[in-house]
């Protein structure tokens, strides 16, 4: 476990109260341990991905209070600093491994208090899987919409609590990420802005998922970029098209984040393009949709 974890650890298990919610505590901790190396060891999917030095940096593994649940994260920023802007990393379906931990240093770098907080921790490891239909049957279908956006309000909370400005608060994620990222957006007002990267934006409801992005552009609190893949198998244009309409319905009835919302589309580009240490990754595309994100949380007061 990482110095900061153990730290965060303590002071959680300091402030439990009852002895039945300090077991509580203990047993998530005990949990949070184990799921937290993934950071380091990475998924069964993964390469070795970039390297983003964390020189000059406060880096490593947190423990977020969800009312008595400890939820492990994995946190970046300038060393020294306090008062940043907020970006929430949501990581894809493998969860918060090596690569994920990277993109929030490189956030970091550019000046931000990245969060990415493990939101699949009470269904399981997801580092674990080797098998990719197993992994999506036995810990992502069982995660429910509504305890992702508390995580991530408890996730806002630990941020301005130490050193982030949520007044100033974006939100970015791929892949499953990606789509929880328009969640979030019409969840919280408090997101100034969004960057979803192939994001799944319609789907069935059901009841841990009620609804999808294309059921929720009227209520988008700020603006959203969906950088997508032309080549992606798995979310066709037509989706893409769909979510365009809707969010030019929402806008011509009032709603200004849904008006100023934008997509790109790398016609080329498959599924995961931003992922580096896979096949599908594009470096001319990763790198164009990364520069497009710094630039649309610039343009939209996360900065």
């Amino acid at each position: 476990m990482h110095p900061n974890q153990i730290e965060d650890s303590e002071a959680l298990l300091q402030g439990a109260g009852s002895p039945d919610r300090r077991a509580v505590l203990q047993a998530a901790i005990a949990a949070s341990a184990v799921l937290a190396s993934a950071v380091s060891t990475g998924c069964a999917q993964a390469g070795p991905g970039k390297q983003t030095p964390a020189a000059g940096l406060e880096a490593g593994n947190v423990l977020i209070d969800v009312n008595g649940f400890a939820m492990p994260a994995y946190r970046a920023a300038p060393s020294g600093k306090s008062n940043l802007p907020v970006v929430l990393v949501i990581s894809e379906i493998f969860g918060v491994h090596a690569h994920i931990a990277d993109v929030a240093r490189r956030l970091a770098h550019a000046g931000y208090l990245a969060i990415a907080p493990s939101l699949f921790v009470r269904q399981g490891d997801a580092g674990s899987y080797t098998e990719i239909p197993k992994l999506m049957s036995e810990v992502i279908a069982k995660v429910p919409d509504a305890q992702v956006m508390a995580d991530l309000d408890a996730t806002v909370r630990w941020a301005a609590a130490n050193g982030g400005d949520i007044a100033r608060l974006g939100i970015t994620g791929f892949c499953w990420g990606g789509r929880i990222t328009w969640l979030y957006t019409a969840h919280n007002p408090a997101v100034k802005a969004g960057v979803a990267w192939y994001g799944r934006l319609v789907g069935e409801a059901t009841a841990l998922a009620p609804r999808h992005p294309v059921d929720l552009a009227g209520q988008l609190h700020g603006p959203v970029l969906g950088l997508y893949g032309g080549a992606d198998t798995g979310i066709p244009i037509a989706t893409v098209d769909r979510m365009k309409a809707a969010l030019q319905e929402a806008g011509r009835k009032g709603n200004r984040a849904a008006a100023a919302s934008s997509f790109v589309v790398y016609p080329d580009a498959p599924h995961a393009f931003h992922a580096d240490y896979r096949p599908s990754y594009r470096e001319t595309e990763a790198r164009d949709g990364w520069k497009r994100m710094l630039a649309w949380f610039r343009q939209h007061g996360v900065a």
